[in-house]
C-alpha cells in the first residue's frame, strides 16, 4: 500500500479554495490556464555557418515549397508504387514532399561568394525569396557580396539576380558558365519546352551581361574555388570544389535534387533534368566521387541546411545529414 504526506502549506491552499468556491480540479485547471504560452509563429533559424580551413561558409534557406509529390517529378520512368515505396522506407509521406532551395555564401577573408539567388522578390507572396533577410539574419548585407557564382540558370538560381529594375547585389561581379548562358540566349529556345526558362534567363541574367565573367568548365572562380562540369540537368550546370586549409568540399547545385529519390535511385528520371539520361549518368559520377573521397557536399534541395555526407550503398548512395563534424 503506498502512503503519501499532506503538507501544512497543501491543506491551507485546499482550504482556501474551497472556502472560495473552487474545488481542487477547478484549481488545477485555472492554474494550467494561467500558465499557457502561446505558440509560437517566430520561424526556425534560416541559416547555418562553419568552418571549411580558413573559409567560413553560410548555407542560407531561401523557402521551403510544400508541394504533390515526389511522384512523377521524380522516378516518371518508374511505377508510382515503386516510388511510394522508397518514401515509405524512408520514412517520407507517399504524395506530398517539400522542397528547399539553399544559396550558399562563403567568406574568403578577401571575398563574400554568393552561389546562387533563390526566387528573389517575386517569390515572397509564397513564403519564398528569404535569402535577403536570412542573409542580415547571419550577418551579412547583399552590398557585402563581391561574387555572384550560377551553379545553372533555372529560375530558382537567378530569380534573385534583380529586384525590379535594380540589381540585388550592386558590388558584385558574376561569374556563370558560358555554355550554359548560351544555350539560354539561343534564339532557338522559342517555341520549345524551355521557352520560359529562357524568357527568365533574358530578364534576369541578360541586363547584367557586363558584370559577367564567362567560365569554361574547369575553370577558377577565386583562389581554393574550381569549377566542373556536371551537365545533364541543364546543357552547362557545373559543381565547385571548395579548398581551404586542406579541407575539401564540393558545391552540387541540382546534381541531386531529392535527398532519398536522387541519391538512393539516381537512374531515376528527374522532371527538371534537360537530359534525362545524361543527368543520370552525371548523379552517378558526382556522388561516387563524393562518397569514395569521403566530402562534405552541399546540394541546393537537401534538406536545410544543406550540407551532408554521400555513402555508398546498392543502387546508389544513402545522404548522411552533418551534425558537429565541422564543431570540433
Amino acid at each position: 500500500m503506498q502512503s503519501f504526506e499532506i503538507s501544512r502549506r497543501d491543506l491551507l491552499v485546499a482550504s482556501t479554495a474551497a472556502i472560495g468556491g473552487l474545488t481542487m480540479p477547478q484549481l488545477i485547471a485555472d492554474s494550467a490556464m494561467a500558465a499557457a504560452v502561446p505558440q509560437s509563429d517566430t520561424p526556425p533559424p534560416g541559416f547555418k555557418r562553419f568552418k571549411l580551413g580558413e573559409y567560413e561558409i553560410t548555407t542560407v534557406l531561401d523557402g521551403l515549397r510544400p508541394g504533390d509529390g515526389p511522384y512523377p517529378t521524380f522516378g516518371a520512368n518508374q511505377t508510382q508504387e515503386a516510388v511510394s515505396q522508397l518514401m515509405r522506407a524512408n520514412f517520407l509521406p507517399e504524395t506530398k514532399f517539400v522542397n528547399g532551395f539553399s544559396p550558399v555564401l562563403i567568406n574568403t577573408g578577401s571575398d563574400l561568394i554568393l552561389f546562387d539567388t533563390g526566387f528573389g522578390a517575386a517569390g515572397r507572396e509564397n513564403g519564398l525569396g528569404r535569402l535577403e533577410a536570412n542573409m542580415k539574419a547571419a550577418g551579412y548585407t547583399p552590398d557585402q557580396v563581391s561574387i555572384v557564382v550560377l551553379t545553372h540558370m533555372h529560375g530558382d538560381h537567378i530569380n534573385g539576380l534583380i529586384n525590379g529594375d535594380t540589381p540585388a547585389f550592386p558590388n558584385a561581379s558574376i561569374v556563370a558558365g558560358e555554355l550554359e548562358y548560351s544555350f539560354w540566349t539561343d534564339p532557338a529556345r522559342m517555341g520549345t519546352p524551355a521557352e520560359n526558362g529562357a524568357k527568365a534567363v533574358a530578364a534576369k541574367v541578360k541586363p547584367l551581361a557586363e558584370k559577367i565573367k564567362f567560365i569554361k568548365a574547369g575553370d577558377p572562380v577565386a583562389s581554393g574555388i574550381t569549377s566542373e562540369a556536371a551537365y545533364g540537368h541543364t546543357p552547362g550546370h557545373m559543381i565547385f570544389h571548395i579548398e581551404s586549409g586542406g579541407k575539401h568540399l564540393v558545391i552540387t547545385g541540382d546534381t541531386a535534387n531529392h535527398y532519398v529519390a536522387s541519391l538512393q535511385r539516381p537512374d531515376w528520371e528527374v522532371a527538371f533534368d534537360t537530359d534525362k539520361a545524361m543527368g543520370a549518368a552525371t548523379r552517378k559520377k558526382v556522388f561516387d566521387m563524393i562518397a569514395t573521397d569521403r566530402l562534405p557536399f552541399i546540394g541546393y534541395h537537401m534538406p536545410f541546411p544543406s550540407v551532408g555526407f554521400a555513402e555508398k550503398q546498392e543502387g546508389g548512395y544513402r545522404f548522411v545529414p552533418v551534425t558537429y563534424q565541422f564543431d570540433v
